[in-house]
């Protein structure tokens, strides 16, 4: 009988997955991930779910988000940190693991920055499809860092944005945002404060970076119909709406054990009603009820949604022949003598033939041990 194939890992480097984009386009890629979160999300009770792991420091947040279903394990790290453009960095780092749930053996080793930007945006626009009204064409920006180009297009094709409206309190951050979305189909508009990026939006999309118990969006601001995408507010301690949006809104969460501790809605009592967004989805509860509604998304990042990501990247590079194979577990003869792996070669040889002379000279006691 032949053995089992030991089980290999994948790896897609962050050049793999600017590869994966181009080749497939980034709409293309946007509508993958988007359809897969909506069939996992109507799996939703297959799934092992817990809120994510943080920890957090004066600079910002490190994140562990684990998820499982029958046959696939997943997890993200992912940090918070809205000083490290100062540093030259990005604000938000990650990369993932898919493994197997009958052996834990990982499958897939994969950079998730980019990845994660692109879920995040596939998730919003999934959310507004059914939350929004119809026929909105009108969004405003607030907050038009690294996320912001992913909603933008986002929304623009899933949803059918097709003018923007940016506010930044760095307008260098909405000016470079312009400048990538020229020539997009879409017609850009920079405001000079929050209050006039909102006039007249049909969708509001706040992706505001700081990590504080901020005030993005007042309820004066509000408008009969809005539908509020708020994802900067990601952890204890960093908000973006004003309670009375929330109170006078229906608010549709992810998954709400964790949505309560990190979401805008940690503001509010415990017992403050929301829907779970898979209800949606599944039937069993109500999107939005009237045109005049208030609906806001309270988005805070879910662990299903990076492992739809990380199933949907599995196999497209499978498809697309992209990544490497990477020697991640130690592959030892014997699984039970790991040990033996790290004894040098020469000793190995050494053994061998002191066994082999010990046979010759002695072949009754070696048979003897043998049997």
């Amino acid at each position: 009988m032949t053995p089992p194939a030991f089980p290999t890992t994948t790896y897609l480097s962050a050049p793999d997955l600017v590869q994966l984009v181009r080749r497939l386009g980034f709409s293309a890629c946007l509508a993958g991930i988007a359809e897969r979160i909506e069939q996992d999300f109507l799996r939703w009770h297959e799934f092992d779910k817990s809120p994510r792991l943080a920890c957090h420091s004066a600079e910002g947040v490190i994140e562990l988000m684990p998820i499982a279903d029958a046959q696939r394990f997943a997890f993200k790290v992912v940090n918070g940190h809205p000083g490290n453009t100062r540093l030259g960095l990005p604000t938000v780092m990650a990369f993932g693991v898919l493994a197997d749930m009958d052996t834990g053996a990982p499958r897939l080793l994969s950079e998730l920055t980019i990845t994660t930007a692109l879920r995040t945006a596939a998730m919003s626009a999934l959310a507004a499809q059914h939350l929004a009204r119809r026929n909105s064409r009108h969004m405003a920006l607030i907050g038009n860092g690294a996320q912001s180009e992913f909603q933008a297009l986002a929304f623009r094709d899933r949803v059918g944005i097709r003018t923007l409206s940016l506010f930044d309190t760095d307008p260098a951050a909405s000016a470079k945002l312009a400048a990538n979305l020229h020539g997009q189909g879409l017609q850009v508009r920079i405001c000079s404060s929050t209050a006039e990026a909102v006039q007249g939006a049909d969708i509001v999309t706040t992706l505001t970076a700081d990590k504080t118990r901020a005030t993005i969006i007042t309820p004066d601001m509000v408008q009969p119909g809005m539908h509020f995408n708020a994802v900067g507010g990601d952890c204890p301690g960093k908000t973006e709406l004003h309670p009375g949006v929330l109170q006078a809104a229906q608010v549709f969460v992810e998954f709400e054990p964790q949505t309560r501790v990190e979401g805008d809605i940690q503001q509010l009592p415990a017992d403050f009603a929301v829907t779970e967004f898979w209800r949606v989805l599944a039937g069993v509860a109500p999107g939005r009820r009237s045109a005049q509604q208030v609906t806001v998304f309270d988005s805070v990042g879910f662990a299903l949604e990076d492992f739809s990501a990380l199933s949907w990247l599995a196999d497209k590079a499978a498809e697309l022949g992209i990544g490497q194979v990477l020697d991640l577990i130690a592959q030892a003869p014997d699984p039970k003598n790991l040990f033996g792996l790290l004894q040098p070669p020469r000793l190995a040889v050494v053994a061998g033939a002191r066994a082999a002379a010990s046979s010759a000279e002695f072949p009754a006691a070696a048979r003897r041990q043998k049997a």
